[in-house]
């Protein structure tokens, strides 16, 4: 997203990276843009989609079926201020002290619109340092810790490979005693306060799991 005119100005004023549940209050009837086609933005569209008067998801591909889960696509179409834009990127933010527009590029005709907007959440170009984990961590694609839930795949009742008599705990891996928490971790909010938020409840499922060890 460095590409994109006028973005470093205003990061941190109307542009961020990545968003947290408390954010949401903060756009209460306002337009809000969200740039990515993943589960992460998926699932803050759907949050923000009860506050916001609008959420517009900024997608490079042509599908959404490419990266996203089929159960939240399905969510994301029953909600009726969430729109999509396909092979669409952000190239340039304007504002003062803050955002107030958004212009966005079709990558196939080469069309601009220029929108109002207080609100652009990015949700891609995030890199984790993971690949030393390859072969012990099972990863998404994108080399993101899977944790808990986004475990249990491909009609499994535990993950590959687990060894206990129960399925992992939140923000445990696909190795028992091993927890992932904060920006590394897939679908983490990548934000300072949700990585402290996630930090602490990993304590407590550590505490968990020694017990019954």
């Amino acid at each position: 997203m460095k590409d994109v005119k006028g973005i470093e100005k205003l990061t941190g004023s109307g542009v961020y990276y990545g968003a947290s549940m408390v954010d949401a209050l903060s756009y209460k009837g306002e337009d809000v843009f969200m740039v990515g086609g993943a589960n992460s933005v998926g699932q803050a569209a759907v949050h923000f989609s009860k506050y916001a008067k609008t959420i517009t998801l900024v997608v490079r591909g042509d599908s959404l079926s490419k990266s996203m889960s089929h159960y939240l696509i399905h969510q994301i179409e029953e909600i009726g201020n969430i729109h999509v834009l396909l092979n669409s990127k952000v190239t340039e933010v304007r504002g003062g002290n803050r955002l107030e527009f958004i212009t966005i590029t079709n990558t196939q005709t080469g069309q601009l619109q220029t929108f109002s907007s207080h609100g652009l959440y990015i949700f891609i170009g995030a890199v984790p340092r993971t690949d030393v984990l390859v072969g012990l961590i099972e990863r998404d694609a994108n080399g993101f810790i899977l944790t808990g839930p986004d475990l249990i795949h491909d009609g499994r009742k535990y993950p590959q490979g687990w060894t206990l008599d129960r399925q992992p705990f939140l923000l445990e891996t696909n190795v028992p005693g091993i927890f992932a928490a904060g920006d590394v971790r897939h679908g983490s909010m990548k934000r300072v306060a949700a990585s402290v938020g996630e930090g602490s409840i990993a304590v407590q499922l550590i505490h968990q799991y020694l017990k019954k060890v």
